[in-house]
């Protein structure tokens, strides 16, 4: 996260706390990550031990939501910020939020990937797995659209959820058709559509963090704006 431009937002008694919360952020988005590439790693690889670490360091993603936030809480109410300042302090307690959520859905996709041994046709394979590197993606440049309060780079995240949409449609549609030609299929392929919709989810709580870097910079809420709005106020910047 660029300190330089935190300076813009807040005074300078708040740089020192600022300064730790950033650091938390950061070390937070990056063990989010770290769980997502692994577990999508383990389901790829059906590396059990691998899904089990996934499953155990939860509880680390879980402790830095509640640090954060209740490093967040103390700030507010100790030095009471307003206008810009309280929007950059509700912008990082909601992107943790959002980051402890999306560690929750690698959680869950290692555990379908440890409920049995799941084998999906080479269609739906390659859709599953070029959907998860599109998301590892997304999350990596929605982290560094935050660290940079870059508006621009938030707005591209943002459109790159109706692919991710597209991509789940359509492994939901091919896992149906191959559940019909043979029922034997259906409890992997319920797991594999269970993977698909969780990762789907992931693509939605890195277009609510780009819409909290837009909201934070311009102070714009952009979430029931049209796609026409969203570029005027990103074209401002």
């Amino acid at each position: 996260m660029d300190t330089g431009h935190l300076n813009k937002h807040i005074s300078g008694q708040f740089n020192e706390e600022l300064e730790n919360v950033r650091s938390q952020i950061l070390a937070m988005g990056g063990l989010v990550e770290q769980q997502l590439m692994d577990v999508l790693t383990a389901a790829r690889d059906k590396n059990s031990d691998l899904a089990h670490e996934v499953i155990n360091n939860d509880v680390k993603v879980n402790n830095f939501e509640m640090e954060i936030d209740q490093e967040c809480t103390r700030i507010i109410a100790k030095r009471q910020p307003t206008a810009s300042d309280l929007r950059l302090m509700m912008t990082i307690v909601k992107t943790i939020t959002d980051l402890e959520r999306i560690g929750d859905l690698a959680e869950s996709i290692a555990k379908a990937s440890l409920r049995s041994d799941i084998s999906a046709p080479d269609v739906v394979k390659f859709n599953l797995e070029a959907m998860g590197e599109q998301i590892v993606k997304m999350l990596r440049e929605v982290l560094d659209a935050f660290a940079r309060m870059d508006v621009k780079a938030a707005w591209q995240v943002h459109l790159h959820d109706k692919k991710i949409d597209s991509l789940h449609e359509g492994i939901v549609r091919q896992s149906l058709t191959y559940m019909m030609g043979d029922s034997r299929s259906i409890p992997q392929m319920l797991d594999l559509m269970s993977i698909s919709r969780a990762l789907e989810r992931v693509g939605d709580h890195c277009t609510n963090i780009s819409e909290y870097v837009v909201y934070n910079v311009t102070g714009k809420d952009i979430r029931h704006t049209s796609a026409v709005e969203i570029a005027s106020i990103i074209d401002q910047q």
